[in-house]
């Protein structure tokens, strides 16, 4: 009997139209075009302004264009997970409302919280449940609305942030495709690198903290790009070592879009030439927890069934990690 393991089988995603470009921000916060792309590598990012709209808006569009694309119905979907660091609201799930709206009626559905890393450790969860035979098709989500938490007056962190989705699904797979290994990781030491102080249990919402400006994301930028460019580079090069892996046996990098230098960094460790690097950072920014299915949804016509993926991603808290997969399918 061959082992079952869970492959990606379709790709779907969505950003908004309204697009921050550097020069806009120049007429924002004392900042320049040149300053941004030569550290960030950031040239423009997409900025969901539909009104009353949070990150359910996004996921669902980008859920609806993968339905469509893979022509199956949303009924037949068993477990949607939306990853994500800008739920719609608190207590109530994100990932409900997601399934509920998009006529996954047969499914159950939940949220997961890990920054970055959000969709990767998603990936993780769902590869478990389709590996245990218990499910067959889980619609992975990483969504974020990131303007609603950034202080557009802070320009270490305006400049980086952006909003989008991207969805992929999880099936079955006997081909010996799909994901192949996974190294995750995590260390509270980065609690306080990054973070919103106020609106959880510790400092709950008042008027002294909106007025403060805590209800915004605050990072401080040295900190986590050195942990950032140790961790990410050292779990990709760790998962080609143990699956014996040589920079030729691997066809791309799908590694967090959170800084170019970052991801560069990643790619020498592991001896990659740049043309297998899956970049999309100067179109889009950082968008959290949609950075990985939106790089799949731009390159999806680029990847070649049984291609080697190495995704990596890191992000708050800290959390990080690195997933090597093989591609299912030809578009």
């Amino acid at each position: 009997m061959k082992k079952t393991t869970a492959a990606i089988t379709a790709v779907g995603g969505y950003v908004p139209e309204f697009v921050l470009s550097n020069k806009v921000l120049e007429t924002m916060v004392d900042t320049n075009d040149e300053w941004i792309t030569t550290r960030t590598g950031i040239k423009e990012r997409r900025i969901l302004k539909e009104e009353n709209a949070g990150t359910s808006y996004m996921a669902i569009k980008a859920a609806e264009d993968l339905l469509q694309k893979r022509g199956i119905e949303a009924s037949e979907i068993d477990f949607v997970l939306v990853a994500t660091a800008t739920p719609d609201m608190p207590v109530a799930s994100t990932a409900a409302y997601v399934a509920s709206e998009i006529g996954a009626v047969n499914a159950f559905a939940y949220d997961l919280q890990a920054a970055c890393s959000s969709f990767l450790y998603g990936m993780s969860t769902a590869a478990s449940y389709i590996e245990s035979g218990r499910y067959k098709k889980v619609l992975v989500i990483g969504a974020d609305k990131m303007s609603s938490i950034i202080d557009y007056t802070d320009r270490t962190t305006c400049i980086i942030f952006g909003d989008g989705a991207g969805a992929v699904l999880f099936e079955p797979n006997e081909e010996g495709l799909g994901l192949q290994d996974e190294y995750l990781r995590s260390d509270g030491i980065g609690r306080q690198f990054l973070k919103i102080d106020a609106g959880g249990s510790i400092l709950p919402a008042s008027e002294e903290t909106v007025k403060n400006k805590q209800h915004f994301v605050y990072q401080d930028g040295k900190s986590v790009f050195k942990f950032a460019v140790s961790n990410m580079a050292d779990v990709s090069a760790l998962i080609m070592e143990r699956n014996n892996l040589t920079k030729d046996d691997v066809q791309w990098l799908a590694p967090h879009q959170a800084n170019k230098r970052i991801i560069d960094a990643t790619a020498n460790r592991m001896g990659l030439e740049a043309e297998k690097v899956l970049m999309n950072i100067h179109r889009y920014g950082n968008t959290t927890s949609a950075t990985l299915p939106l790089l799949l949804y731009d390159y999806e016509k680029q990847l070649k069934k049984g291609d080697n993926i190495i995704f990596a991603a890191f992000g708050g808290g800290f959390t990080w990690g690195s997933i090597y997969l093989k591609w299912a399918y030809n578009s």
